[in-house]
């Protein structure tokens, strides 16, 4: 069993430090061959970043880079995380975020310019990806996902409305400072990169599960024992064709979670009747899986 857990460990690593430099090669393209020469400023940190290094290539006699304010600006956040989220989680976050600042220097801008509508919407499908499958691998990209993760956990909106609205900064930003036509340019690109990110990042979508079934004991103890859902039962139900005694039974579960209740279902009764629908808003208790 020890071997096994140290394997795990090892797997769930080696996934985290992918993820971290995978979402790091994301950003570094997203802005380099995207956003900057189209003139676009990304979400999060990484727009604010930008409009530092504007700011300082056009009033100030030094330049402060994009790849370096986007680590800076991190800092304070990684404090947040690490109180608010967890040690663990938080750095991994500092790897891709640091990896992500590196690939930002390393990868040199594209000279060939794009229509910025184009580089609106590649940057924010390549970026949002990234972030996506960082977060579904357990870490965050540092800045806005930080916060985004702790408001979803207190208000139960999805991580993309979050990202969306928080950015609405960033939109405002560009427009004052460098013309309206880039705030439509990077609002287009926010909003392509917080549709993408909520696809990929379903860890946060929770899914009505109802079961109906003549086998409920033994999906009780499979669900309880491998997920660790509370389940309701309605005893004294009644199939309409066969007329045969069933049992009903209800839970909620993260939509990640939908094939290993499957799995536990046909394992147990295979001819159970299920029908699984996304739950919109769910009071009471509901065991949010951590992600240190």
């Amino acid at each position: 069993m020890d071997h096994l857990t140290q394997m795990s460990r090892q797997h769930n690593l080696i996934s985290k430090v992918t993820a971290a430099f995978f979402y790091s090669i994301a950003v570094a393209i997203a802005l380099n061959f995207f956003w900057h020469p189209g003139g676009i400023y990304a979400s999060g940190v990484t727009g604010f970043a930008q409009v530092v290094q504007t700011l300082t290539e056009r009033y100030f006699p030094f330049v402060l880079s994009t790849s370096i304010m986007y680590f800076v600006l991190n800092i304070p956040l990684f404090f947040l995380g690490w109180f608010k989220i967890g040690h663990r989680f938080t750095m991994f976050s500092m790897i891709a975020v640091l990896l992500g600042s590196i690939m930002m220097h390393l990868i040199p801008p594209l000279t060939i310019k794009f229509d910025p509508i184009l580089c609106a919407l590649f940057g924010g499908l390549i970026n949002g990806a990234g972030t996506g499958i960082a977060l579904k691998s357990g870490i965050s990209t540092g800045g806005l996902d930080i916060a985004g993760i702790i408001l979803r956990k207190k208000t139960g909106r999805s991580f993309g409305t979050i990202n969306i609205a928080v950015n609405l900064v960033i939109v405002a930003l560009a427009g004052v400072t460098f013309g309206w036509i880039h705030a439509l340019y990077t609002a287009i690109s926010i909003f392509v990169n917080g549709r993408v990110i909520d696809m990929i990042y379903t860890q946060h979508q929770r899914m009505q599960v109802l079961i109906v079934t003549s086998q409920s004991r033994k999906i009780i103890d499979s669900i309880q024992a491998r997920m660790h859902r509370g389940i309701t039962i309605i005893h004294d139900a009644e199939g309409a064709f066969g007329h045969t005694e069933k049992t009903v039974l209800i839970t909620i579960v993260a939509r990640y979670e939908i094939y290993d209740i499957e799995q536990i279902i046909r394992k147990n009764d295979p001819y159970a009747f299920v029908s699984i629908t996304e739950t919109v808003k769910t009071l009471g208790r509901f065991k949010e899986v951590e992600v240190d």
